[in-house]
C-alpha cells in the first residue's frame, strides 16, 4: 500500500515537473509545467505536511550564496500595504556612479538562482538581485484574482522597492515571468528603465488557439470544468506529497544539481528549489491567474509593445537549446524599426540560460549594457 502510495505521488510531481518542451507550457524552476492542471490544489494548512519553513528556506538561500565572493548586504525592503521585498545588494564605491542591474528571477525562481552571475555582473555595475512579490523570501500577500490587476500588483511592488532604495533609473533584466514583468514595468515608468535584458520572456505571443476558439461555441461541459477547476496551482502538486517532496525534486530534476556542479556537489540546489516552493502559493496563483490554456498569457505582451517608448534599448537572450520559442524576438524586432533590439542567443544553453552557460550569458549581457552609463 505505501509502495502504491509512493508511486502515485511520484507520477503526479513528475506531471507537474516534466519538461515537455512545447512552447505553451509555463516554464518555472521545474521545468515546463502545464498551468492547466489544476485540480490537485492544496489549502494552506498543507504547508505544515511538508518539511519546509522560512528558517529553511533562509538556509538554503544561504548555503546557495556561500560560493559568491563579493561582498553584498541583504534586506527587507518595505512597499505598500506592509509587504516586503526580499533583495541582495551589490554596490563598491569602484562602481558607485553606474547604472544598477536589477535581476527579477522567473516563476518558482528566486535570487539564490543567479548565484553563477552575481560576482562577474557585480564587478562592472551595482547589482541589486530581488525576489518577487509573492515568491521567495518575499511578502507572499493575496493577489486579484484578474489578470491585469494582478499583472498591476506586481508591477507596482517594483515600483515602491525602486523608490525606497533610492534608485533614479535602472538595467531591468528579466528571466521568464521576470522578463515579462520588465516590459510592463518599462510601459509604466519609462523614465526609469535604461536597457531592457530579456532572457527567454514569457507571455509575449498570442495562444495559436484563442482565435479559433473565438469562432466555436464552448460546451457547457468544458465550462463547467473550467469553472471548477480554475482556483488550483501549478505546483500544488509537490505540496501534496510531503515528506516526498524533497527526494522527488532531486529524483525528477538531476539537471539542477548539474547547472551548479560548478559551485555545488551536494543537493544544495535542489533543496533550495524545494524550499522556494512549497511555501504559501502567493506568486504562484497570481501568475496562474494571469494565464490561460497551457500557460499562454492572459495579456500577451507582443500586444502591448507598441506602447513601450520607442527608446529604450532592448536585448533578449535566447538559448540555443531552447524548447521556448523564439519568434517573439523577431516579432518584437519587427514592431520597433526605429529602437534599438538585439537579439542573443547563447549557445549550449536551454531556458536557464544564465546557469546553463553562466560565463557566456555574464559576458554577453555586460557587452550588451556597454552604452548605458
Amino acid at each position: 500500500m505505501a509502495e502504491q502510495a509512493v508511486t502515485a505521488s511520484s507520477g503526479l510531481v513528475h506531471r507537474m515537473l516534466s519538461v515537455v518542451g512545447a512552447p505553451g507550457l509555463v516554464s518555472s524552476a521545474w521545468g515546463y509545467v502545464d498551468s492547466t492542471v489544476r485540480w490537485c490544489w492544496i489549502p494552506n494548512w498543507l504547508p505544515s505536511w511538508c518539511p519546509t519553513s522560512q528558517t529553511q528556506l533562509q538556509t538554503a538561500e544561504d548555503m546557495m550564496l556561500r560560493c559568491v565572493e563579493s561582498p553584498f548586504s541583504k534586506q527587507h525592503v518595505p512597499v505598500s500595504k506592509g509587504n516586503l521585498l526580499w533583495t541582495l545588494t551589490f554596490s563598491s564605491d569602484r562602481i558607485k556612479g553606474k547604472t544598477p542591474i536589477v535581476l527579477l528571477h522567473g516563476f518558482g525562481g528566486g535570487v539564490g538562482l543567479w548565484a553563477q552571475n552575481l560576482d562577474a555582473l557585480s564587478q562592472h555595475r551595482p547589482v541589486f538581485a530581488v525576489d518577487l512579490l509573492g515568491f521567495g523570501q518575499s511578502s507572499r500577500p493575496l493577489f486579484s484574482t484578474d489578470a491585469r490587476e494582478a499583472e498591476d500588483q506586481f508591477v507596482e511592488s517594483i515600483e515602491q522597492w525602486r523608490a525606497k532604495v533610492g534608485l533614479e533609473s535602472m538595467i531591468l533584466l528579466g528571466h521568464n515571468l521576470g522578463g515579462f514583468l520588465a516590459v510592463s514595468y518599462a510601459i509604466k515608468h519609462p523614465g526609469r528603465v535604461k536597457h531592457m535584458v530579456l532572457v527567454e520572456p514569457w507571455g509575449f505571443p498570442e495562444n495559436p488557439d484563442a482565435a479559433a476558439a473565438a469562432d466555436r461555441p464552448t460546451p457547457v461541459w468544458i465550462k463547467a470544468l473550467g469553472s471548477m477547476f480554475s482556483p488550483f496551482n501549478p505546483l500544488a502538486g509537490l505540496r501534496l506529497v510531503g515528506p516526498l517532496g524533497p527526494g522527488l525534486v532531486q529524483t525528477l530534476r538531476p539537471d539542477f544539481k548539474k547547472k551548479f556542479s560548478s559551485m555545488f556537489s551536494d543537493n544544495t540546489v535542489t533543496e533550495y528549489i524545494y524550499h522556494l516552493n512549497v511555501q504559501s502559493p502567493s506568486g504562484e496563483t497570481a501568475f496562474n491567474n494571469m494565464t490561460v490554456n497551457y500557460g499562454w498569457a492572459v495579456r500577451p505582451m507582443l500586444q502591448r509593445m507598441d506602447q513601450l517608448q520607442p527608446d529604450i534599448p532592448i536585448s533578449i537572450v535566447y538559448g540555443s537549446r531552447s524548447s521556448i520559442d523564439s519568434d517573439s524576438g523577431s516579432s518584437i524586432k519587427e514592431m520597433r524599426p526605429r529602437s534599438h533590439v538585439e537579439s542573443i542567443t547563447i549557445r549550449g544553453a536551454g531556458h536557464y540560460v544564465y546557469a546553463d552557460q553562466p560565463e557566456d550569458f555574464n559576458h554577453r549581457v555586460l557587452q550588451a549594457c556597454l552604452q548605458v552609463d
